[in-house]
């Protein structure tokens, strides 16, 4: 056993006295877009010894007293690795709490070699390691603040994992947390690592820090973590550690997070005129013009206590809005009451209202008071018919309103794309029949869309019912046009626009283009991918496509919702005969139409 240690010693001495050290690099992406934000460097002893692996290499460092010189030699090897490649980003280098203690770490002997290197302090990151538990908090707390002073920003490695990982974080507030792979294999299918992922991210979310997931390994992971809203990742599915790396990601990788434009919710998408204006919130308080005296109007306020806001109209045009709280707080003050109190309201008056028409709706009303100043809200707005003042609506109505339709919407979209669900789908149906609008009703269908999901994962099936609705979403016309999400890959859309069968081909093209970015390059070769089927034999399956199912609304033909989703349905099934994305319009309306003529 001592020639074991006496031999390992050896090396130890020899891997330090010849520089034996090569540097590794593994890229940590933004998992947002899928670009590199820099590098972790790695350290591995020569290959033909047994401390070729880091672990070996800093146990056998430990064991002979050898911690500090070995590190030292690392983050040189890193550091000079780092600038002859000129890799681009951030470098993330392994320091342990023990090291960064040490006289040369505190003064400045690293920053000097950095700055010999031509190495800006700024992209560097001090990743702190743990080999040994951490004992002195106060002083590793002022090495930190003396390291940040120097322009180097602060990471903490594996947490989750080491000794004392969460205390380090809570005392030393660092700009990166890193999550121990362990927690990061398998997060996919453990509710209790997302959880504990999920928590980490709150804490993150509320200290200002980004958090890295370390050791992803599979694109279910990847996506995974994305989903969780982590920062940033790295693992071997992204890139493994390399002496050369990349400086871009694969291929297959980066369109993996490839961000997919998420538009905010569109329950207005294409509505009728029976939106919910400005009008519903209406009320008439008594009005005062603006020539009449402080003193009388606050006799008014007096004699109606629960009277809030004073609308000032002269001639049936509004002027202004006085509130009861400015007036009695400006009235309170010495002398002001002898000084105003007989002159005309005008003074205490708000001569900038926000004044909107009846027919405005509520979103576009809470976007302007958002806009606005926050009195604007206290105070109410007035609103108005042609310019003509008919009636105030408060602040607390306003917000009581745009409340409940917020719930309603979340209450009825889809929770995946923020569509509208079935309810208001049907909805829409009843009043464009009610109101004998002429629509194009299209039913919009994926194609192997089960079988996709079966060999590259749920998740990523998430990711292609997204893409298909931003794709429905560009080609049609807000102000005409319905989007609906029925449930799982099935869409409608409810078309008013006169050029709906050119806005089809549109979609259908668009989404052709967008399919191939969810395949592997071995996929998208040979045009489709291997699934089993329901007894459990190997298929081939074709890349997903898109069906359009179209039907044409007909006076005296559809009366319902259920109708018109029968023979949209019909049509869709047509669509689904064609092979590859296709469009199917049922003509016989046209066709009756020209036997009877």
């Amino acid at each position: 056993m001592k020639n074991k240690e006496a031999a390992t010693s050896l090396q130890l001495q020899r891997i330090i006295e010849n520089r034996l050290l090569t540097a590794r690099f593994q890229p940590i992406v933004q998992m947002h877009n899928g670009d590199i934000i820099g590098y972790e460097g790695l350290i591995r002893g020569p290959s033909d010894s047994s401390l070729h692996s880091p672990v070996n290499l800093f146990k056998a460092a430990w064991e002979n007293n050898l911690t500090v010189q070995v590190e030292h030699l690392c983050r040189r090897v890193v550091l000079e690795q780092f600038a002859a490649q000129k890799l681009p980003g951030k470098l993330f280098l392994n320091v342990s709490p023990e090291c960064l203690l040490q006289r040369d770490m505190r003064y400045g002997e690293t920053l000097d070699y950095i700055h010999e290197l031509g190495i800006d302090p700024r992209s560097v990151i001090i990743e702190l390691t743990e080999y040994q538990p951490t004992h002195d908090y106060a002083l590793l707390c002022e090495a930190v603040v003396h390291y940040r002073e120097m322009g180097f920003e602060i990471a903490i490695d594996d947490l989750g994992e080491g000794f004392s990982s969460l205390r380090l974080w809570s005392e030393l507030k660092p700009d990166y947390v890193k999550i121990d792979m362990h927690f990061i294999q398998g997060i996919d299918s453990d509710p209790v690592k997302a959880q504990f992922v999920r928590s980490i991210q709150s804490i993150a979310e509320k200290s200002d820090t980004r958090v890295v997931a370390e050791g992803i390994e599979t694109q279910a992971e990847l996506l995974a973590v994305r989903d969780l809203g982590v920062a940033c990742g790295q693992g071997y599915y992204i890139a493994r550690p390399h002496p050369t790396p990349a400086k871009a990601l694969s291929a297959e990788v980066s369109k993996v997070l490839t961000p997919i434009p998420h538009l905010t919710p569109q329950r207005s998408f294409g509505s009728l005129e029976g939106i919910v204006t400005v009008e519903k919130i209406l009320k008439t308080p008594p009005t005062i013009p603006s020539k009449m005296l402080n003193n009388q109007v606050d006799e008014i306020f007096l004699q109606h206590p629960k009277l809030q806001i004073l609308p000032v109209v002269d001639d049936g045009v509004p002027v202004g809005l006085i509130n009861r709280y400015h007036m009695i707080d400006r009235f309170a003050r010495p002398y002001q009451r002898e000084l105003y109190g007989k002159k005309p309201c005008t003074i205490f008056m708000d001569p900038h209202p926000i004044m909107v028409e009846k027919n405005t709706s509520m979103q576009d009303v809470s976007h302007i008071i958002v806009e606005a100043n926050p009195e604007h809200l206290i105070n109410g707005i007035i609103i108005t018919d042609q310019g003509r003042y008919i009636g105030l609506g408060t602040g607390p109505d306003l917000m009581r309103e745009i409340t409940q339709m917020q719930i309603n919407a979340a209450r009825y979209a889809n929770p995946l794309t923020q569509l509208p669900g079935n309810v208001p789908i049907n909805e829409h149906i009843e009043q464009l029949l009610l109101r004998k609008e002429a629509f194009c009703a299209c039913y919009c269908d994926l194609d192997h869309f089960k079988p996709f999901n079966d060999v590259y994962g749920y998740r990523r099936g998430d990711d292609i019912i997204q893409m298909t609705s931003e794709i429905l979403k560009k080609h049609c016309d807000p102000q005409l046009d319905f989007i609906g999400h029925i449930g799982g890959d099935d869409f409608i859309i409810l078309f008013r626009s006169d050029d709906w069968e050119v806005r089809c081909q549109g979609i259908l093209h668009s989404f052709a283009s967008a399919i191939y970015d969810f395949y592997s390059n071995e996929d998208r070769e040979r045009g489709g991918y291997l699934s089993e089927d329901r007894q459990g034999k190997k298929v081939f399956y074709p890349l997903v496509s898109l069906s359009l199912g179209v039907v044409k609304s007909r006076l005296n033909k559809y009366y319902s919702h259920h109708q018109i989703s029968l023979a949209a349905s019909e049509a869709k099934k047509q669509a689904k005969k064609i092979h590859g994305n296709s469009l199917f319009v049922d003509r016989r309306a046209e066709l009756e139409t020209r036997l009877q003529t």
